[in-house]
């Protein structure tokens, strides 16, 4: 497997492919960063090789995402459809094959992960949070629009409806042991602990028969989990 981009640091290690988000402070999901992490689908669902497990982390200890480039909304929109075609125009439509590659995937949250930020981190299966840096939130409704790539979906199957309610409407921040305590994470964890964990279980995973989570071969090692009520098996009505 070979993958080459400006935006996304990424090191394979005994079936762990480590992709760090690594596209200046904010890490926006602007032009260059949706441009490779739609280069990373693509090489995943091409030619996947050994790799089990995908961990996403950032390269900045206070933004795993800050949200989209709204400067540049025309310019990654183009990007994000080269994921799935024109009729597949959308951030959501990309984190929904995301949320489809053959592989375990892990969002390692360090800092702010918010709007379209928090959405990528929703698109894996699994998100381990820094109990004392991570921050999320879906913010839209406090300046008129909806969540538009995910949140809205994901959050209420993992929330419960009214928690959801909360979590959008309310567009506050969550810390990660509230995150963890509804639902919206898998675990917070202090920070002196969050990459060892990571690491171990990711090793762990990668390292079992991969019969176990699905045979690489088949292309399908995760779709056993993904059931309609777990997983965007319905594509979100996205922002552009």
């Amino acid at each position: 497997m070979t993958f080459a981009c400006s935006s996304i640091r990424t090191r394979l290690e005994e079936g762990v492919l480590w992709a760090t988000l690594d596209a200046g402070p904010l890490n926006l999901l602007g032009v260059d960063l949706v441009r490779d992490l739609v280069s990373l689908v693509d090489t995943l669902d091409d030619d996947p090789g050994d790799v089990r497990v995908l961990v996403i982390d950032s390269a900045s200890p206070d933004y795993f995402s800050a949200h989209v480039d709204l400067t540049a909304v025309p310019q990654y929109t183009a990007e994000a459809a080269k994921a799935g075609g024109p009729d597949d125009a959308s951030l959501g439509m990309f984190l929904h094959r995301l949320s489809r590659v053959p592989a375990i995937t892990i969002a390692k949250v360090r800092g702010r992960a918010r709007g379209g930020g928090n959405e990528l981190a929703l698109a894996c299966d699994m998100t381990f949070a820094s109990r004392e840096n991570a921050v999320f939130g879906q913010f839209e409704c406090g300046t008129g629009a909806l969540p538009g790539a995910g949140g809205i979906q994901h959050l209420t199957r993992r929330l419960g409806r009214a928690r959801a309610i909360e979590a959008v409407a309310g567009a506050a921040d969550f810390t990660a042991d509230l995150a963890e305590r509804y639902g919206w994470i898998k675990r917070a964890l202090p920070d002196a602990e969050l990459d060892g964990f990571v690491e171990h279980l990711a090793g762990r995973i990668a390292g079992f028969p991969p019969q176990g989570s699905g045979p690489p071969s088949a292309r399908s090692t995760t779709s056993r989990w993904r059931s309609p009520r777990t997983s965007a098996t319905t594509p979100p009505p996205s922002r552009p």
